[in-house]
């Protein structure tokens, strides 16, 4: 993978992941919003909104799956940079929610471009809030079509009060905590892992 692709590819692992933790603010769940300058928990760890991504995401005890994936990946660099980017974080039960032996076939060396595929689906660019995501669900009439740094596309739509993403396969996820913000973006956490074409 030549040095463009692959900062792309990190881009929309960042996007992606930060879109994870996008949601709205319901009893059933869990989501938690960060006032500016304000931390939040993750995992069992603060998250710091003056630290980036990367440094945030090695602390949370329910991400340590997607943390040793973004390794795996050479992921870290672009995650740590400027960004901004929003990030759709999922968490290790959604991990093992995959078929046995995917996530250990995943970060095998020879399958690194397949792992930075799916990593960087969940990454769109800018910093996009529950609240910027539920507004353009609003005006595209109950959907809002993400491009992902990966290039794919994930669909947004409400679920009752929860932020549900649609991936190209059909496999869906919620948002169960949203707006951790991040000096580089803001990660919204999911219950699924988004699987690209």
């Amino acid at each position: 993978m030549n040095k463009n692709n692959f900062r792309v590819s990190a881009a929309m692992l960042v996007m992606a992941l930060s879109l994870s933790a996008c949601t709205t603010m319901t009893d059933d769940m869990t989501a938690t919003s960060a006032s500016a300058g304000g931390t939040v928990m993750v995992g069992g760890a603060a998250m710091y909104p003056n630290r980036n991504i990367v440094e945030n995401a090695v602390n949370s005890r329910d991400h340590t799956t997607l943390v040793a994936a973004v390794k795996a990946a050479g992921l870290v660099d672009t995650l740590s940079g400027d960004g901004p980017f929003t990030v759709f974080a999922p968490t290790n039960a959604a991990f093992a929610k995959l078929p046995a032996g995917t996530v250990d076939t995943l970060l095998q060396p020879a399958n690194q471009s397949m792992l930075q595929s799916v990593l960087t689906y969940h990454v769109v660019p800018g910093r996009l809030t529950a609240a910027d995501l539920m507004a353009q669900i609003k005006a595209g009439n109950g959907q809002a079509r993400l491009t992902t740094v990966q290039g794919g596309t994930l669909t947004a739509s409400m679920m009752g009060n929860k932020i549900m993403l649609t991936d190209a396969k059909g496999g869906m996820s919620h948002v169960t905590q949203a707006n951790v913000m991040q000096s580089n973006g803001v990660i919204h956490v999911t219950d699924g892992v988004s699987i690209p074409d």
